[in-house]
């Protein structure tokens, strides 16, 4: 309970009328129904809160309870054979906004030695983004506009949902609970089983209701105190950290990750060869026949179009008999080569070493000659220019980020964003994706010096190397300028990012304004990455401004020291 309310408010959960806001009296009502059983099968008050009949047997040493025949509980706790858990973590999805925060759920682990024979406890908002208006899923999502849905399923057909179809690197963290504190944990499990609880895409979600699982399972933890405004899926890894609950990490490459490192290993005048293989538009055989392709070559050729047909298949675009005889047809002149070897793909950061979500920024500089302070506050998670150490390349998300200035004894708003999404996703040979972003708030890069609201929704494209990456993007905008002024943007960025300690953005943009102006912007910044929430960042800013027909240049020196919790 919170605050002596409880968070489930589907009705089945409670026995006594008002035991979501009365836990003496949803105690009272439990142990009566308990030691006045009057049915005895899978519909007992036994069979149906397993956890609470354990705990009053620790608690009170209440052992008088009437003999029942639990047979659907004791065959999920016969399939799950709980002996350990694991907190999974699948990495943000590049072109997702529902995904880009990335998720958790937990993995309960059997005495199987194979993980991928476990099961996955998942809680997630019942509806389907794909399905929805994509604004509308959002406003929902933000205001318990859906019910949250529990499942419990096979841990591989997650590992497929994740990591395959999804294209999302997935991260395993071990948890230090005893084979009691597991089966305490699948008690509390199995009584919300199929019940309901409003979910809120920022608070009660995914990530918060693992949380209350880790506390049932041990009740010494406290996780939640780590949370106060919002609940994101990787501080809830890093929460687990803090609690020391954590014993080992295991890392899944994505099925993007592999492909990707198959670009490197085969060689450019054979690149194309996977996917007109995996579209069927040459046969096995133009492969396997080719004497100028060494056999190695060909090993990794044939490997890379499996990749790519069962990606294409779990985005639906092959037919299942097609994908079948390909499938079947490529596996077999694979294996007729033999043994060759075995891709090597890096271990990228930890996502649990990455900086944390709320940023408070101090810093100080000079404008047009003018000595400015600046100071700034943002709840929510992460931009371009923080080390993206343990985060996945190009992608920002900003909520409510804040940033004042102070000069010449004058208090502004530099900055004001509600929402700042921005997913760069680069191009491949396997993988033609497309650049977006989008911003809603105050800033002042307009024509004026005063701060404006601004709404963008732009597109692009970006190609990359381990150096770094750069872009190009179109940003249809308006501005809120005393009176309504729209304008089309054009950038070119690169984001040089190749060691961990530091990188270099750069962005040159010009736009041109429905009242025939046009604009100049220069952003650059140099950070450097002190510690795991520590950064030291140079900025330097260029706008032309222009007012009441007087054109003007601004020229911004600063230097922040950006602090994460």
């Amino acid at each position: 309970m919170e605050n002596g309310v409880s968070q489930i408010d589907d009705k089945r959960f409670f026995l006594a009328l008002n035991g979501k806001t009365n836990a003496k009296n949803e105690l009272n009502a439990t142990i009566d129904a308990l030691l006045n059983e009057t049915i005895f099968d899978d519909n007992s008050t036994a069979c149906r809160f397993p956890a609470r009949k354990a705990w009053l047997q620790e608690q009170l040493n209440i052992t008088k309870f009437a003999d029942v025949n639990c047979t659907e509980y004791d065959k999920v706790l016969k399939r799950l054979n709980p002996k350990s858990a694991t907190l999974v973590f699948p990495s943000a999805h590049i072109n997702s906004p529902a995904s880009m925060f990335g998720h958790t759920f937990l993995r309960i682990n059997s005495a199987y030695n194979s993980k991928l024979l476990s099961y996955a406890v998942n809680y997630a908002a019942d509806a389907d983004p794909n399905k929805e208006n994509g604004a509308l899923f959002a406003i929902k999502g933000l205001f318990g506009g859906y019910y949250g849905k529990y499942s419990l399923l096979p841990y591989y057909d997650k590992l497929k949902e994740y990591r395959d179809s999804e294209q999302r690197d997935v991260w395993e963290y071990d948890l230090d609970l005893s084979e009691e504190e597991v089966l305490r944990m699948v008690r509390h499990i199995w009584e919300l089983n199929e019940t309901h609880s409003s979910y809120y895409f920022f608070t009660e979600n995914c990530s918060y209701n693992m949380l209350w699982f880790l506390e049932a399972a041990r009740p010494g933890l406290d996780l939640r105190k780590y949370f106060n405004f919002q609940v994101i899926p990787l501080e809830t890894v890093h929460a687990t950290k803090s609690e020391k609950i954590i014993s080992s990490t295991f890392y899944r490459p994505s099925k993007r990750t592999i492909l990707l490192k198959y670009e490197e290993l085969i060689n450019e005048e054979h690149i194309r060869l996977p996917i007109m293989l995996a579209n069927s538009a040459i046969d096995v055989s133009d492969v396997i026949n080719r004497e100028k392709i060494d056999v190695q070559q060909k090993m990794y050729i044939l490997e890379a179009s499996i990749e790519l047909l069962e990606y294409n298949f779990s985005k639906s675009k092959i037919k299942k008999e097609e994908y079948l005889k390909l499938f079947h047809a490529i596996s077999k002149a694979r294996a007729a080569l033999g043994q060759g070897n075995i891709i090597d793909i890096k271990t990228p950061p930890n996502p649990i070493e990455s900086h944390q979500a709320i940023k408070t920024s101090i810093g100080g500089g000079f404008r047009e000659g003018n000595s400015i302070g600046f100071l700034g506050l943002r709840p929510a998670y992460h931009d371009l220019e923080d080390s993206n150490y343990g985060f996945l390349r190009g992608t920002q998300i900003e909520f409510l980020n804040l940033e004042l200035s102070y000069s010449q004894n004058k208090l502004d708003v530099e900055n004001a964003t509600i929402l700042s999404i921005v997913s760069l996703a680069q191009r491949s040979e396997f993988f033609e994706n497309l650049s977006w972003r989008t911003k809603f708030g105050w800033d002042k890069d307009s024509l004026d010096s005063t701060p404006n609201f601004i709404g963008t929704i732009g597109a692009g494209l970006s190609w990359g190397n381990e150096l770094g990456y750069l872009y190009i993007m179109a940003d249809p905008l308006f501005y809120l300028d005393g009176g309504f002024k729209s304008a089309i943007g054009s950038s070119l960025g690169f984001i040089f990012d190749k060691f961990s300690y530091m990188s270099t953005n750069l962005e040159l943009t010009r736009r041109w304004y429905d009242t025939g102006d046009a604009q100049n912007l220069i952003g650059i910044s140099q950070n450097f990455r002190l510690s795991q929430n520590a950064e030291l960042k140079f900025k330097y800013d260029y706008k032309e401004r222009s007012v009441l027909d007087s054109q003007s240049e601004e020229n911004s020196f600063k230097i922040y020291i950006n602090c994460y919790f």
